[in-house]
């Protein structure tokens, strides 16, 4: 039985090189990916994930990940990584979130991302008023 961490550290090891045919290869045929980072964020089968992985592979000149750490019981797990992108023209974006994995007969069924990112709309704009508040009254550092 093939556990999380080695689809998951084979499945960056190919998007690293981006190579399509072999990320593609750890999926299973009806696997979902959850990824707020491209054009559909819920990409259902491995159409969908094939064109959102071509589309980042467009993007990308260097993709990049670094395992923290992982987790897996059973058919799931999930793996933290420092991300460190190198987008075509130079840009780059690094930031951390959680992959939750999980697993079918040894190929990955849902993949989806967790970002550290604030929430959005009134709620984000709460949290950045009040951030800035307590920045302005010492509370945060």
């Amino acid at each position: 039985m093939t556990s999380i961490s080695q689809l998951t550290q084979g499945l960056i090891a190919a998007f690293e090189a981006r190579d399509l045919p072999a990320a593609l290869a750890f999926f299973a045929d009806d696997a979902v990916v959850i990824d707020p980072h491209y054009p559909q964020p819920v990409m259902k089968g491995k159409v969908a994930i094939q064109q959102g992985f071509r589309w980042a592979f467009t993007n990308m000149k260097k993709p990049g990940f670094t395992v923290l750490h992982t987790w897996e019981e059973n058919c799931i797990g999930a793996i933290e990584v420092d991300t460190h992108h190198v987008f075509r023209g130079g840009m780059k974006l690094s930031f951390q979130q959680v992959f939750v994995c999980e697993t079918r007969d040894g190929k990955i069924t849902r993949l989806q991302s967790y970002l550290p990112y604030a929430p959005g709309g009134i709620a984000g704009a709460l949290t950045k008023l009040t951030r800035l508040m307590w920045r302005l009254q010492g509370k945060l550092k």
